[in-house]
């Protein structure tokens, strides 16, 4: 089984919408073979609290106002630390940079295969060392 059609037009949209509130190292993965809740996920970061519900906030509004997709459920607000969309076809993880390196979730998901993404979002790939070597700040706090 593979991503459906409307599942890889939601992570497209979603994926173009975090690259243009500047998500960091955004990538996506077919989890449909092992997972039976939803077809992808999409993961992104940001290197502080309220530039990841900005990032979450564009894509919600996005989703909607172009494909009139609704999460189901909205989970991480109160932190920001990392905030998780839920649209049925895909998950989407936004993630304080810190998390991202934590969690690394790209480390459970990496035997799934990339799903493929606009231009925009293949370019944030390596932004957040980037941002930090740029910044002297490897944990992503003076942002």
């Amino acid at each position: 089984m593979t991503a459906t059609d409307r599942s890889i037009e939601l992570v497209s949209l979603a994926a173009q919408a975090a690259a243009d509130r500047l998500a960091h190292d955004i990538i996506a993965y077919d989890v449909s073979d092992v997972l039976s809740i939803t077809d992808a996920f999409l993961l992104a970061s940001a290197p502080n609290d309220r530039q990841v519900k900005s990032i979450v906030d564009e894509i919600e509004e996005r989703l909607n106002k172009e494909l009139g997709a609704k999460p189901v459920r909205r989970e991480g607000d109160r932190d920001a630390r990392w905030i998780l969309l839920d649209y049925v076809d895909i998950v989407v993880h936004v993630q304080h940079s810190e998390e991202r390196v934590f969690y690394a979730l790209e480390r459970l998901w990496k035997d799934c295969p990339e799903l493929p993404l606009p231009d925009d979002a293949l370019k944030t790939r390596g932004k957040a060392d980037e941002h930090a070597r740029l910044t002297g700040d490897p944990e992503g706090e003076l942002s």
